[in-house]
């Protein structure tokens, strides 16, 4: 390039006068990229749209502040090395137009609205590095949104079989009991039910039952309930729901035509449990069921009240 040139032929010159050349280089690259820029402008009023235009006046805005970036980099240099070992940087100006660029102070080429003038600089790698994350929070709303809005059935109940190992009275409530239940995972789960005018003290210990395990976590009278255990319900009666005979905790209970993975967590305000709660229901043979599908341990076989038929279940 013809600045690069320049600075090479004035090493043996007084370096006051070097200076002096280089700021009045700089300026004639600055004015350069001033008419480019105009040029952008003339023709974006015409042909390009509002967008094409910001874009430019922002990368104009950045070539500027890298301009002098450059040119007080060059002075640092000259008073750390001084004159003899000042290096130039290397600085390279594209222009994307049908025409080679002339040199310094000679007619500006003409430039089609699409053309860029880019100085080499850091700056655009870190705004690359931001772009993908922007673009993956959208994925992630989506998927969460469409978990909501998905078919509303019983296949969305995380329902399994469970052993309550030990049950104890609330010791804030006289018709609640504190139960420890194995679901199959690591550690027991703490369930809270108002079971105790409808179930003995002694007929929760150590018994397997039927865990809904991914309704919300919600605190019932200082105790923190993370399931709930299901129950054929009628006004009178309530009889805990039982697994089918070699059924061990954790394993999921299945619904014939209605397949697919539970949510991790119901939504509260999305009502998925007070919509499918109407259709749980057990059939003349006190098969517990969701419309007329039965509670099912796969190789096992079906769940079941006691006694209650024909009734509710919650």
């Amino acid at each position: 390039m013809l600045v690069a040139r320049s600075l090479i032929k004035m090493s043996s010159v007084n370096p006051l006068a070097r200076l002096e050349q280089r700021a009045a280089e700089a300026d004639q690259l600055i004015e350069y990229l001033k008419q480019q820029v105009q040029l952008l402008k003339e023709k974006a009023n015409v042909q390009a749209s509002i967008r094409e235009e910001k874009k430019l006046l922002v990368e104009n805005a950045r070539l500027k502040q890298d301009i002098e970036d450059l040119k007080k980099q060059l002075l640092d240099k000259e008073k750390m090395r001084g004159v003899q070992d000042v290096a130039m940087p290397s600085v390279e100006v594209s222009v994307k137009s049908n025409a080679t660029p002339p040199q310094l102070g000679g007619p500006a080429p003409s430039v089609t609205p699409a053309a860029a003038t880019t100085v080499q600089s850091p700056r655009p790698k870190d705004d690359n590095k931001k772009k993908p994350e922007k673009k993956e929070k959208k994925p992630q709303q989506m998927t969460a949104a469409g978990q909501d809005d998905a078919k509303v059935d019983v296949s969305r109940l995380d329902l399994r079989v469970g052993r309550i190992i030990t049950a104890e009275k609330h010791p804030d409530a006289d018709s609640l009991y504190v139960e420890q239940v194995d679901v199959g995972e690591p550690s027991p789960r703490t369930v809270v039910s108002g079971l105790v005018k409808h179930v003995p003290l002694e007929q929760m210990q150590n018994r397997m039952a039927i865990l809904l395990c991914n309704l919300k976590p919600a605190k019932m009278r200082g105790v923190t309930s993370q399931a709930m255990v299901m129950c054929a319900s009628s006004p009178d009666k309530v009889e805990i729901l039982d697994p089918p005979s070699g059924a061990v905790p954790g394993e999921r209970i299945t619904f014939q035509n209605f397949s697919g993975e539970p949510d991790k967590e119901l939504n509260p305000k999305k009502k998925v449990w007070e919509q499918i709660q109407p259709d749980l229901r057990t059939d003349g043979e006190c098969v517990a069921t969701y419309k007329g599908a039965p509670f099912e341990v796969a190789g096992k076989g079906v769940c079941r009240a006691q006694t209650m038929s024909n009734s509710g279940i919650k």
